[in-house]
Formats: C-alpha cells, structure tokens, sequence
C-alpha cells in the first residue's frame, strides 16, 4: 500500500479523476466551479502534477455521486452508489413498430445454430495468433437463493412489467415471452448459458462510434470484419445469441486487447431486445440496455466496469485475464424445441460444435490448432454432466485424420493403406472486381484431401469443404462414384485455408456464402462485387471438386483378385450386395400454373420422393405436348425453391428424408415453340449426373 492508502498497482489518480469526469459529462471547468478551485488546479490532478488536499477529494466524491473512499480504491460510479438501471427506447415518433429483430430469424432458430455464430465469431476475433482461441459453454440451473441473487443483480424487477408488457400473445415473439415468464413463475428455475471466449480481442472501442462494441452492443447488420477470412460478413450471428433466451436477454463482461478508458477487465453492459410494447401510458421501441445512464443522451446507458464482486453476481467472473468476450444468456432454451434438459443440451453443443468446428480444432506436430472447445452442465453448481472438451478425432476421425495429415506434410500420391491421405489440386479461377477496370483473372490452387472411411462412424463417401478458420460450409454427399471404389471421406481446403497467401479466393468464396454460412453459390453478394462471369467460375469449381474426388477414388484397373494387392483388396471389396437403400424414382406429384402476362409458363411443382439418405439431385425438365412427334423442350427463364429443396442453377437439390418437395418454374419465353397460350406445358425430371455442384 501506498502512504495514501492506495494499492500500488492502482491507476493513478488523475487517471482515475479523469475517466468519471467523461462518464459525468462534466468538464474540468465544471469541476473546478463546483469545488470552488481554479481548472488549472483540476488540470493539474488530471495530469499528475499535483495531489488534491483530503478535504477537495471527499467533495469530489460526494460531487461525483462516488462512495466515500472510492477516490482511494478507484471505484467506478455504478459499483459505488448503484448508478446501474435499464434505459428503454422510447418508441418511434412516427408511430413505426418493430415487433421483434428480423436479423434474429435469418437463420434456422436452434441452440446449435447459436453457439455456431458465437464460435465463428470468436474465431474471426483471435488475438494471439500463436495459440488457440479458447471457447467454453456452461450451462447452470439455478433457483432459490441463487436465483434471487441473480435477479438483483440484473435489476429484474425493474424489467420483469416490460417483458410482462411485451408478451403479447398475438406475436410471435410476444408468444416466446409470455410461455418464458410462465415458466420461471411456475417452476422458480432458471437456465443461464454463459459462452466464453480467451485469446480474443474483446469488445474494444467506444460506447457509440465504430468500433467492436457497438457493433455487437449497439447495431444491426453491421460486421465490421475486415479480414478476408472472417467466417461472418452479415453482422447477424449476434443476434442469434440473443435469440437463444427466452427472453432476448443478455448480459456481458469483457476484457479488452486494447485498454479503453485507461481500463482492460470487466467492461460488462447488459442488453434486452424486446419487441414494441406499451407501459404505464409510455411507449417503448423495445430494445433496452443495463448501464450508467448517460446524461447527454436520452434513455441511453454506457457500460461500465463493474467490481469483482458485481461480476461474480451475475455468473461473469473469467478465469483467465486473457481477451475476450463472456457472454451470459438469461433464460436459455433451444427455439428448435430438440433439447429441453441439461443433459440434452450439453450433448446438443458437443456434438454441434464438433460438427462445424472440427477442422478448426486439428493441430498438426508442434502446432497448436485454432480451437479449443469444452461444455459444461451444472445444477445449483453441482456438476451434472462433466466438462468434456471437444475431441475432433473422437467425432470425425477420418476427416481428421486428413487435415492432420496436410498440416503434417504426410500426405501421398495415391490410397494403398487404409490410413492414407491423398492430395490433389482443383483450381479455381477468380474473376477480377467490377471496380478493376481491366483487371485479370486470380489463379487458385484449392487442396483436395481424399481418406478411405473403412472403420469411420462418419457418413461415408461425402464431402466438406472450407476456407479461412476451417469452419465447416458445405457437406454433402458425393454421387456417381465409381463401381468397386472404396468407402472415403473427402475434405476441401479453400482460400486461405490452403494457401495463407490466398487472399483474393478467400473473399471471393466470402461472398458466395449466404448468411448461413452453409454452402457456396450465386449470392448477391458475389454478382454485384465481381465481373461477369463469377457465376460459371463458381459452377466450374464446384464440378471440378466433384470429379476430382471421384478420380482420387477410382479403382486402378479390372484387375483380378489374385493379382491385386492385398491392401488394395481390402478397400475395395465390396462384400454380400447391399440391400437397394431406396424404392421408385422422384415422381412430379403435381403441377400447377398458367400463362402470365408476358407469355411466360408459371409453374408450382410439387415433387413425390421415394425415402433415401442422400438427397436427390434432379433437373426439372419444361416441354410443351404435342400430338404426335418429339415434345419440344423450352428452358427455365427462372427456378426457385419452396420447401424441402434448394437450386443452384437448373438443379434442383431436394433434401435428404423428405417425401414431398415442392418448387416453382418460370419460362423462358424465348425458347417457346409458340406462343404461350398455344402450348400445354408439362415437367419431367432427370437424375442430375455432376450434382450439378
């Protein structure tokens, strides 16, 4: 301790003066007014040329509405004197409403898709670049005493009549409110999700201007991701966090890579998105935040950095001082209604997490992986399910198997073993942006790993493909394999995934990923940043991956068994012939439509398709009858999918398990025989031989 009293390792106390004079709004001037001193006097303590007489210091606290003594632990305002409280938006003066946040419902609404957008983002967000990105998940049960304990904390009572409010059940968002308010009062139980990140950067920057924290804190829609292998460019990943309470309820504490304020640990602010809603005569917009009230704005509040204690309260505390970002998730459910327990939903986790980030949490001989990932279940802090820690080789062996195998440099030339990785190249040709007037065409050379699945719990004889941070964006199976080819497993390394200099083919794939991050096709994104043609260089990736695996598999030559290798027996025996996986072909159930005004066909199809694992991979034929002769074929001006399908081009990819798919076809007038309403239009489908990928 210093002689004053203060730590030793404390800030200083100008420092410290001049940080609560900003969250005041206060100037020196107005300090120096108020405590009857000159602004050089106050100039003087901000910069540390001089002390204030003990005297000035209790008026400065009791000024600044601080604890006595806060001056000399360097206590923040709302620690002291219980500044913290919600600030609601008010409603739009021209009487617009938002019943809920749209960004929310850009993706499928699951637990599993929640802690996918967390994770990519604390991927995009890694700090030291020589170790991995730690990512935790705790789920807690609390009640009783612990319940209560954290309701103080988050000022529920202040919160509880605007949820009340806004659980309307005539909304959809409304309905999640109300069934989540019910539950609480009727079981006194509440599920918390704590989603911790270490070796990130944390939410640097200011309360309102650019920077991470209002981007995550403040706005929609806005990424702020610059790199080009950031797996997010939509900014809606956050949202799902939100989405995953039952009340859009959060709570955060962060530690910062780069100090703000002076300060690094326990920046924590809170956030409720609730949809419009009315209370006690005064609209509200629904968004609201749990902060310092800002002076200078209305119904604004600031974060703040809150005591260990304070942290501790609302299940906050870190257990590293490295970077990064702990959110916790009051009321955590899974919208997709597949796990209601604790131990559902840590086994939910594990095995999305292991799904998607796999790759990402392969390190190869003395190189750390990217990723480390553990779940942990607790009721009332009594361990229910034991932390486990994401094995990518307990999950998906054989695909990790193959990027241990690239990152280790022991891959070969063609399969002999059953452990063997083969790696081969598929180009892919990048077409220069719009705004390079006379740019030329990037050359890629993409990494294709090929691994026999002999022994593999994995689905065998598909493909997943990757760039960047190695999160896992397409998966799917891979058709017309040839007779006699061993069971496989293929991995696609893209962009800066293969090649770290990759640059240019990292943002271009970037930009053919929808917000799902789920595969890779025509966006809007990708027609309107590059120059005509990226379309058909995209398509022409995609065949040459699929004929690439296809050849990598192939069996050598007719040769007999007694003359072929053992080894090579052993992969490609088929043994007794499998029983048919699937009965009939896709059928067209119905087609329904007319002659639109332009004199183009629109057609709603509905497809019938016999069960199978894999999905099917048609294309939907237009051709007009005719009495006698050859029916004439037209083409599609457009296709697009309705359910239980999607289209890429001409193919339409109908979901694995479905039994009805439905999508909907326009003509292209120009490739009619007749006109329009001269012809009779009918659809047949074909069994698309590429995949049409």
């Amino acid at each position: 301790m210093a002689q004053d009293g203060t730590p030793r390792d404390a800030e200083a106390f100008g420092v410290w003066l001049g940080r609560q004079l900003r969250r005041k709004s206060m100037s020196q001037s107005d300090l120096a007014a108020a405590l009857g001193v000159t602004r050089a006097a106050v100039s003087a303590w901000i910069t540390g040329r001089a002390m204030p007489r003990i005297e000035k210091i209790h008026q400065i606290e009791e000024i600044l509405d601080l604890a006595a003594g806060a001056s000399v632990t360097r206590d923040e305002t709302p620690e002291s004197s219980g500044y913290v409280s919600w600030h609601h938006r008010l409603a739009h003066s021209d009487g617009g409403r938002e019943l809920g946040n749209a960004a929310a419902f850009a993706f499928d609404a699951s637990l599993a898709i929640a802690a996918r957008e967390a994770t990519q983002n604390s991927l995009d967000e890694w700090w030291d670049r020589t170790r991995p990105v730690r990512v935790r998940f705790t789920l807690r049960e609390i009640s009783g005493e612990r319940l209560r304990r954290l309701q103080e904390a988050i000022r529920w009572d202040e919160l509880e009549p605007h949820i009340e409010a806004a659980g309307d059940t005539k909304h959809k968002v409304g309905r999640t409110l109300a069934d989540g308010l019910n539950e609480l009062r009727e079981t006194g139980k509440l599920l918390l999700l704590r989603i911790d990140d270490y070796n990130a950067n944390g939410l640097t920057g200011p309360e309102y201007d650019d920077g991470r924290f209002a981007a995550v804190v403040r706005r929609q829609l806005e990424s702020r991701k610059s790199d080009a292998a950031a797996g997010g460019s939509f900014g809606l990943g956050k949202a799902t966090i939100w989405g995953a309470s039952l009340f859009g309820l959060v709570i955060v504490n962060s530690t910062l890579s780069e100090p703000y304020e002076g300060l690094r640990e326990r920046r924590v602010i809170g956030r409720i998105d609730l949809p419009w809603h009315e209370l006690n005569g005064i609209q509200y917009a629904g968004p609201a935040w749990l902060g310092n009230r800002d002076p200078l704005r209305e119904a604004a509040a600031q974060s703040w950095w809150a005591g260990e204690r304070t942290v501790e309260e609302l299940y906050l505390t870190r257990h590293s001082s490295d970077a990064g970002t702990s959110f916790l998730i009051v009321g955590a459910h899974d919208p997709a209604g597949e796990a209601t327990t604790l131990e559902e939903m840590h086994q939910l986790l594990v095995r999305g997490l292991a799904t998607d980030f796999w790759a990402s949490m392969v390190g190869g001989s003395g190189r750390s992986p990217m990723l480390e990932a553990s779940v942990l279940a607790l009721r009332d802090e009594k361990e229910v399910v034991a932390e486990e820690r994401v094995d990518p080789h307990a999950y998906e062996p054989a695909r990790s198997r193959a990027v241990r195998a690239f990152l280790d440099r022991t891959t070969v030339p063609r399969l002999a073993k059953a452990d063997d990785v083969v790696e081969l190249p598929v180009s892919l040709s990048v077409p220069p942006l719009k705004t390079d007037v006379g740019g030329r065409a990037v050359e890629h050379r993409a990494v294709l790993l090929v691994t026999p699945a002999a022994g593999s719990t994995e689905k065998p004889n598909r493909l997943v493909a990757m760039r960047g941070t190695r999160m896992t964006v397409l998966d799917r199976p891979v058709t017309g394999v040839p007779l006699g080819s061993p069971e496989f497993q293929a991995v696609l390394l893209a962009g800066t995934a293969a090649d770290t200099g990759a640059n240019a083919a990292e943002a271009f794939l970037r930009t053919a990923e929808p917000p799902e991050h789920n595969d890779w096709k025509p966006t809007e994104d990708l027609t309107s940043t590059y120059a005509r043609g990226a379309t058909t260089r995209l398509k022409e990736f995609r065949r040459a991956v699929l004929a690439t695996v296809r050849s990598a598999v192939k069996p050598a030559g007719p040769v007999g068994e007694s003359e072929a290798p053992s080894v090579l027996r052993d992969l490609t025996d088929l043994g007794p012939a499998p029983a048919p996986r699937t009965r009939g072909y896709p059928t067209v159930r119905s087609a329904i439509g007319g002659v639109d005004e332009d004199g183009a066909w629109r057609i709603r199809v509905e497809v019938k398709l016999p069960e199978r694992e894999d999905p099917w991979v048609l294309r939907p034929l237009l051709r007009f009858a005719t009495r006698s002769g050859p029916k004439p074929e037209a083409r599609w001006a457009a296709l697009s999918a309705e359910s239980n399908c999607e289209v890429t081009g001409d193919i339409l990819l109908c979901s694995p398990g479905e039994r009805i798919a439905v999508f909907t076809g326009v003509s292209d007038v120009t490739s009619h025989p007749a006109a329009g309403h001269m012809l009779v239009a009918e659809v047949d489908l074909t069994q698309a031989k590429d995949g049409g990928r």
